[in-house]
């Protein structure tokens, strides 16, 4: 790797691929078998670069996704590349919707049964429509009768919310917890114990 910069090799990957590389298949790319490229220079690179683009005259950035890497649009662009190409429809999360990732992300991995006790309710159509969205994906299946499918976010998911692992996910308080619980038990005329 001594004839070629790091950081170029690195956007040159991300750009050329155009979706979210593994940072070991950077690492490989960048080094041999025999000589391993330095996580630590690898991880220095990737911070330069990040702080390359997030200089105010670049229209692009550099994103992590669970250990994954891509360069993507900044999203202050977003009007300017519709007016020029012809974007897909900007999917709308109604409260449905919302609910349904919530209990998929903070749960995961989850099947379709346990949303719906968790919600109450038939999930049928927000699951299917949050997977045609590419914001939950089948993540395998459950080792019980019927063999259930187990739901799970994707990097679409953390793209969209704009967070680099599960773990920037915030916290529910048990003052919230009680929140909702109370808000429940109003809603269904009911008492919940928890």
């Amino acid at each position: 790797m001594s004839d070629l910069n790091v950081k170029a090799s690195i956007e040159a990957i991300l750009f050329a691929i155009g979706e979210a590389v593994d940072e070991s298949k950077l690492l490989a790319a960048l080094g041999t078998e025999e000589k391993p490229f330095p996580k630590k220079e690898f991880s220095d690179a990737i911070k330069e670069l990040m702080a390359d683009y997030e200089a105010e005259d670049r229209g692009i950035k550099l994103i992590e996704l669970n250990g994954k890497y891509q360069l993507c649009t900044k999203n202050d662009y977003f009007e300017i590349l519709g007016k020029i190409v012809n974007m897909p429809k900007k999917h709308v999360l109604t409260d449905v919707l919302l609910e349904t990732l919530s209990i998929v992300a903070y749960k995961q991995p989850v099947t379709r049964a346990e949303i719906e006790k968790i919600r109450g309710v038939s999930c049928s159509h927000a699951v299917n429509r949050l997977v045609e969205y590419s914001l939950i994906c089948e993540v395998g299946r459950l080792d019980a009768p019927g063999h259930p499918i187990l739901f799970g976010t994707t990097d679409d998911f953390l793209r969209s919310f704009g967070i680099s692992s599960m773990d920037e996910l915030p916290d529910i308080s048990p003052d919230k917890i009680e929140d909702f619980r109370k808000q429940a038990e109003e809603e269904a005329g009911i008492e919940v114990t928890v």
